[in-house]
């Protein structure tokens, strides 16, 4: 059974609904069947693709941690200044 995305023409509405063989699909806000079909972007995933997803997730996390990192160090230097050992972490 496919699913097919659907503008109705009556009232604008976008939906998706499954369409079996034989069935003619209808709005679900005002049940007219002017219907223009939409055309339905595929999603394709292999091997590489999720790899290359998951390197550009651990790329995007570094530099969070490393922001994180540097406004810790920021937050630390304006709390001590210049002091010769500032502590590395802030005390609670």
């Amino acid at each position: 059974m496919p699913i097919f995305e659907y503008e109705c023409r009556a009232c604008g509405r976008a939906f998706e609904t499954l369409v079996r063989t034989g069935d003619v699909a209808a709005c679900p806000s005002c049940s007219s069947q002017d219907l223009e079909k939409l055309l339905s972007l595929s999603a394709i995933s292999t091997a590489d693709i999720r790899k290359a997803n998951v390197n550009k997730a651990r790329q995007a996390n570094k530099g969070i941690q490393k922001d994180k990192a540097m406004a810790e160090m920021d937050e630390i230097r304006h709390h001590y200044g210049d002091a010769p050992n500032p502590p590395l972490r802030k005390p609670k």
